[in-house]
């Protein structure tokens, strides 16, 4: 996957786990929980839907690479790479 695949996909697991917010004004470099209504619940419903749909494994240790759009798609770049959007 590209990184603005990536992207789109984390807006799309965003939009299932929170539908009530407004993703069109994220800013990228920002962190989720400033800009969103997100609990740390939520937070693990991101990294399980990654998970789930596309075996991406993420280490608790890690969980802070996914604190904004930016760090995330910068570290899934590496770990998505291979992965063919369908």
């Amino acid at each position: 996957m590209t990184p603005a695949e990536i992207r789109d996909e984390i807006l799309d697991i965003l939009d299932d786990i929170s539908p009530d917010e407004d993703l069109g004004d994220l800013k990228d470099d920002v962190p989720f929980r400033d800009q969103l209504e997100l609990d740390s619940m939520d937070f693990l419903d991101i990294v399980m839907e990654l998970r789930k749909r596309h075996r991406v494994q993420i280490p608790e240790e890690e969980y802070g690479n996914l604190a904004s759009m930016e760090s995330t798609v910068t570290y899934l770049e590496p770990k998505m790479r291979d992965i063919v959007k369908s």
